[in-house]
C-alpha cells in the first residue's frame, strides 16, 4: 500500500487519497509524531493497525523509511484482511466497494 505521510500534524488520521506525480495514488496519512528516531514511522504503523484491524506486527514499512512517500506491506491472512481493506478503501475514497 502506498502512503503519503505528513509528520508533526495536529492529529493522527487517514485524510484521504492523493494523486502522485507518477500517475499513481497514495493514501494520505497524518501523524503527530516528529520524523526523528523512527517515531513517525511507529505512529503510522500504530494508526494503520487500528484502522485496518490488524496486529502492528503484521505491518512493515518496506520502502521510504526516511521520506514522506512510504510503502507498507501487510503480512496477514489475505482471506481475512482483503474484504476489510476493500471496505475501508471504499469509505475513504468514496468509491463503492466492488
Amino acid at each position: 500500500m502506498a502512503l503519503r505521510v505528513t509528520p508533526k500534524a495536529s492529529r493522527n488520521a487517514v485524510t484521504g487519497v492523493a494523486d502522485e506525480a507518477d500517475g499513481g495514488r497514495a493514501i494520505k496519512v497524518s501523524v503527530t509524531a516528529a520524523p526523528e528516531g523512527g517515531k513517525a514511522n511507529a505512529a503510522v504503523i500504530k494508526l494503520l493497525a487500528k484502522e485496518w484491524k490488524v496486529a502492528k506486527s503484521d505491518l512493515a514499512i518496506t520502502a521510504g523509511e526516511t521520506g514522506r512517500r512510504k510503502t507498507v506491506e501487510i503480512a496477514a491472512d489475505a482471506d481475512r484482511v482483503q474484504p476489510q481493506l476493500a471496505t475501508w478503501l471504499a469509505k475513504i475514497t468514496g468509491v463503492p466497494n466492488v
